[in-house]
Order: C-alpha cells, then sequence, then structure tokens
C-alpha cells in the first residue's frame, strides 16, 4: 500500500536524520520524570515479579539492599514477592538497559541528547566485567562497584561531559565501524575513542589525582564501556520514530529474561511478546548450556538501528560467538539482514562490504514474507541468581512478535496479510 511506503520512508528519514550527543551524566532521579523511592526499571517488556528469570530476580534484589529499601537479599525478596516495588519497563521512561537493565533513582545515567528532534534518552553506566548486576551478580563485590559509580566515577563523568560541551556519537560509531567494532559484542573502538575524548576534560575537571587514575583505568580496562552509550543512541533514534500511522517499522525490541517484545512505529506503545530464545554461543570455562538464562536485557535496541548483529561484517573478531565460522560468516549475517530492512545507513558503513551501510529499519511485513527474524549478539547469563556471565553468542528474535505485530498492524489499517 502506498500509505505503508510512505510512512515506513518517513520513519527511516527519522532513524537516520537523529543527530545524538552525549550532553551530561547525572543521577537517575534528576533526568528520569517519575522515577522515586521503590521503583525499579527493568529490561524488557513488562513483568511481574512471579514470572522473572533467576538473574533479574537476583538484581533486584542487588540493588534493592544498594538503595537501602531492604536490610539484605533475603529481606529484598520478601519485599518484591509482597508487593513492596513497583516494576516498570526501562523503555516506558526513555531509558534502556543491558541484561537486568536495572534503573533506580541514586544510579547515575548517561544522557544522551537528539539534536535533530529535541528528544533525550538515558542508560546506567557499564559496570564492566565479571560478576556484575547486569548479570544478576548482587554480592557485596557488585555493590561495593555501584557505589563507586554513583559516588566517585559518576559525578566525574558527568563533570568532563559538561565540560566537552557535548560530544556528538555518530562520528564515533562510523570509525568505530571501520575498526572492527559492531556495537553489542565488540565495543573496544569506540571506548578507547570516547576515552580519548573525555579523558583531557577529567584531567582538567578533577580535584583528586588518585581517584582520576582510577576512573581511568576503569573505563581504559572495559572493552564493553561504549556499550551502554551505543545503547542510549538507539533509544534517542528510535523514539522521535514511533507513532507514524501506517509504518510497519520496529522502533523497539527487548527482552527480560523471560519474554521478548517488539513495539512497532505504526502500533505505537503496544507491546507484542513471545517466549524468549535461548542463545547459541561459547561458554567461559567450568560452564554449559545447561547454565544458561534465555536472553534478556535492552540491548537489542542496537540491532534495531543496524548495528550489533546486523553489522557483524565490520567485526569479524566476533565470529567465534556465533558460529558463523570464518569472516565471511559474518558479512552473511549483515546481508541476512538487509533482506528485512528499509533501507541502509550511510553514515555508518562497512570496509568489508565496500563501503555499504549498515541494514536500518526493520519491517514487520518482510521478516513475516521472508521468514527471517532479526539475530542479536549478547551476553549469556547464568540461570540462577547472584552468579553473572557465563558466556556470549548470539539469539534469534521470535518470529511469534513479529505475526503478532504483523496481525494487529493490518487490523488498525482495515488491510488483510
Amino acid at each position: 500500500m502506498e500509505k505503508i511506503e510512505k510512512a515506513n520512508a518517513e520513519a527511516l528519514r527519522r532513524l537516520l536524520a537523529g543527530d545524538p550527543v552525549l550532553v551530561d551524566l547525572v543521577p537517575a532521579a534528576e533526568a528520569i520524570e517519575g522515577l522515586g523511592k521503590h521503583h525499579i526499571l527493568h529490561a524488557g517488556p513488562p513483568i511481574s515479579w512471579e514470572r522473572m528469570c533467576g538473574p533479574l530476580r537476583g538484581a533486584i534484589m542487588g540493588i534493592a539492599v544498594f538503595e537501602g529499601w531492604a536490610k539484605d537479599l533475603k529481606d529484598a525478596a520478601a519485599k518484591a514477592e509482597a508487593g513492596a516495588f513497583r516494576f516498570e519497563p526501562n523503555h516506558h521512561y526513555d531509558t534502556v538497559g543491558p541484561m537486568t537493565g536495572m534503573t533506580t533513582q541514586s544510579q547515575p545515567v548517561l544522557v544522551v541528547e537528539n539534536r535533530a528532534f529535541g528528544n533525550r534518552a538515558y542508560c546506567a553506566i557499564n559496570e564492566g566485567l565479571g560478576k556484575v548486576m547486569r548479570f544478576g551478580g548482587n554480592d557485596a563485590e557488585v555493590l561495593a562497584r555501584l557505589a563507586w559509580l554513583r559516588d566517585t566515577l559518576g559525578p566525574a563523568l558527568g563533570c568532563a561531559i559538561r565540560e566537552t560541551g557535548g560530544i556528538p556519537l555518530k562520528p564515533i560509531i562510523a570509525r568505530g565501524l571501520t575498526m572492527g567494532d559492531e556495537m553489542h559484542q565488540r565495543n573496544v573502538a569506540c571506548s578507547s575513542l570516547l576515552l580519548r575524548i573525555l579523558a583531557p576534560s577529567l584531567a582538567r575537571t578533577s580535584k583528586d589525582g588518585e581517584a582520576l587514575a582510577r576512573c581511568l583505568d576503569f573505563i581504559g580496562k572495559n572493552d564493553q564501556f561504549f556499550l551502554n552509550v551505543a545503547m542510549t543512541v538507539g533509544k534517542a533514534l528510535t523514539d522521535p520514530a514511533g507513532g507514524i500511522e501506517g509504518s510497519s517499522l520496529v522502533t523497539a525490541m527487548c527482552r527480560n529474561g523471560t519474554d521478548f517484545g517488539i513495539r512497532v512505529s505504526g502500533t505505537g506503545d503496544t507491546w507484542f511478546t513471545a517466549p524468549v530464545e535461548m542463545p547459541v554461543g561459547l561458554y567461559f570455562p567450568g560452564y554449559t548450556a545447561n547454565d544458561a538464562n534465555p536472553d534478556m536485557g535492552d540491548s537489542a535496541i542496537v540491532e534495531t538501528v543496524g548495528l550489533g548483529a546486523f553489522a557483524m561484517a565490520a567485526a569479524p573478531a566476533v565470529v567465534g560467538f556465533i558460529g558463523a565460522g570464518r569472516a565471511s560468516g559474518a558479512a552473511r549475517f549483515t546481508r541476512s539482514m538487509g533482506e528485512i530492512t528499509a533501507g541502509n545507513n550511510l553514515e555508518w558503513t562497512i570496509p568489508l562490504l565496500d563501503g555499504l551501510g549498515v541494514p536500518t529499519g526493520i519491517d514487520i511485513r518482510l521478516v513475516v514474507e521472508t521468514g527471517i527474524v532479526p539475530n542479536i549478539n549478547t551476553g549469556i547469563a547464568h540461570r540462577k541468581p547472584g552468579m553473572g556471565q557465563v558466556g556470549a553468542g548470539v539469539v534469534k528474535a521470535p518470529m511469534l512478535c513479529f505475526t503478532q505485530a504483523l496481525e494487529a498492524f493490518a487490523a488498525k489499517l482495515g488491510v488483510v496479510y
């Protein structure tokens, strides 16, 4: 239909026209309107405590102790079961979070402004590798790290970012793609490029040399530091593309370890959900697929804007995690995703594919017609609370989300598919 094509052209235009700039880093309560005490934002579509998976429960218990809303993990679990906490998706508050996606009032959040459309998006700071809350970790070491992020790194980064006057992020991602990043599994280049920009401002605004050294060391050793920045970029770019009548392009993909959910531009804020799939990948020594939890996190927002698995051809170093074998397997991933998208982003190009722009704008019609579902690069969490990450790999979005969305989309337009 002509109406759909015009609507999709406008949605794609908005996705591509966005101008995401890192402008601040402040406590979540200051940035996110409506975020208050006992309010916990999580990854994925809406879910109740009763249906939450192990790592999501573990993270909620940990964050409740961290915020001072529970005296210990056992108390936190009892309070969660009794309904003492308010659970809502990050996406309902212009926010995203990796894996469990915990966002609460005292955590510092990145603030990315889309200067082309005036909207903002938010995401907490990446905690680093190992046992971390985003993978369900909740012991004393995890909570101490969160306290340091809140009390030291967060304020330092906020001052530095403000001192720069704002950091344009599209050029960093463009360069990172030429250096082997795809912005989901691999963020080595972009993390380094961002640190190179931030370091002088950190030095100029710091009053404590030892604290400065620790901040620089933490960012420098955290290869995934840029992941949370890329996710915030994805959210800032997709939100203006929502709510366009007649558009069949996806504006959000996310998962909470139980359900996978998508939103579509033409159906607004409605979630279409299905049971989430198990990731396939490599496991850390001592762990197997029997230890793994089904997939989780808001990080699929990067695939929604053409990064991650959609840009796999830019990151041949990642193919070992996805079972693609040779580097040419990564190119097949990108070309396959091009079968289900409305266009290409010519600002984010892939040298291995002769400068092809990353495939952008997932069309639910093409997903259903071709039978090709989006691939998503991902980490793998242990299924039990408190255990942390056990591997990394790739997962497929469930087709049921897209068939449900297409049926609702068609009914809204009065057409038959």
